[in-house]
């Protein structure tokens, strides 16, 4: 049901441009442990059942338009008795039971909200996936030195959950057009957010004890490679592990030699095939054989 570990937990940080810094030691009062998992589904279910607007609705036989009169006489006609084409047993008819317009709202206790909150946090510790940012002092949305930061802590293509210290606009802009990306204050994170991130940044404000920024020079940029093909991942590291990227790079040498030689062989090509059509127009064609006569004529 709940785990507790009593062990002190620490957790990798960083600088607000991903150089790395001295691990940091998280506060006992959150991070001791607790992994309560019925309460943690209980928060997320809770979460995403307040999220339903609860519109969807149908109409009965009385609200169907039409059907006023008797389709047909109630005897002689050797058919069942019908008394209206708006009955639900009709095509067209009213809906028997459908859903209405409904409350899918579902009220957890403050306690148990930051008992399921508590514990997501510490899985996430647990699991080694929870970052401390120092600071992030922007002076403008950018969303390129936010998707940098990303780059070098190789976050890219995962999941990011980043936590500021109250409510920065400037973070909140630059990760907005990320769609692997989410920001939101410290403050305002629920379970469910937690649980659907991979890995969790924190500002180290957030955690009560800020750390002091680090004078840096601005790095080189990283490549951020936007798609990648579904196992070529595993492929690559595959041929690494065989010893197959030196062999890959001759490989692509010698592709590109041959296709220079290929391009300087190409106009031959075309001055043979000039020729070709006018060694067949020489030839003559074969005369064609007459009919033979009908005898009798």
């Amino acid at each position: 049901m709940a785990e507790t570990t009593n062990t002190n937990v620490d957790a990798a940080a960083y600088t607000a441009q991903g150089t790395p810094r001295d691990r940091v030691a998280l506060p006992a009062e959150t991070f001791d442990g607790t992994v309560n998992l019925p309460v943690m589904h209980q928060a997320v279910k809770a979460f995403l059942a307040n999220q339903r607007q609860g519109n969807a609705s149908t109409k009965t036989r009385g609200e169907v338009v039409g059907g006023n009169q008797k389709p047909w006489k109630q005897k002689g006609t050797g058919r069942a008795r019908q008394g209206s084409i708006r009955a639900p047993n009709w095509v067209g008819g009213g809906t028997v039971f459908g859903p209405r317009p409904r409350k899918y709202t579902e009220i957890v206790p403050k306690q148990v909200r930051a008992l399921a909150r508590k514990s997501a946090f510490n899985a996430r510790a647990r699991e080694g996936s929870l970052i401390v940012i120092d600071a992030f002092n922007y002076d403008a949305p950018k969303t390129s030195r936010l998707q940098q930061l990303l780059a070098r802590l190789e976050l890219a293509h995962r999941k990011v959950l980043i936590l500021t210290d109250g409510v920065k606009p400037n973070v909140f802009l630059s990760g907005r057009n990320l769609p692997l990306a989410h920001v939101m204050p410290f403050s305002d994170v629920s379970t469910y957010h937690i649980l659907w991130s991979d890995v969790v940044l924190i500002e180290s404000g957030a955690l009560g004890e800020a750390m002091t920024p680090v004078k840096e020079k601005e790095l080189a940029d990283v490549k951020v490679v936007r798609y990648v093909a579904r196992g070529a991942e595993a492929e690559a590291a595959k041929s690494d592990d065989a010893g197959d990227a030196p062999k890959s790079k001759a490989k692509k040498k010698v592709a590109v030699k041959h296709k220079a030689a290929a391009k300087k062989k190409a106009p031959a090509k075309k001055a043979a095939a000039k020729k070709a059509p006018a060694k067949a127009a020489a030839k003559k064609a074969p005369a064609k054989k007459s009919a033979p006569k009908k005898k009798g004529k």
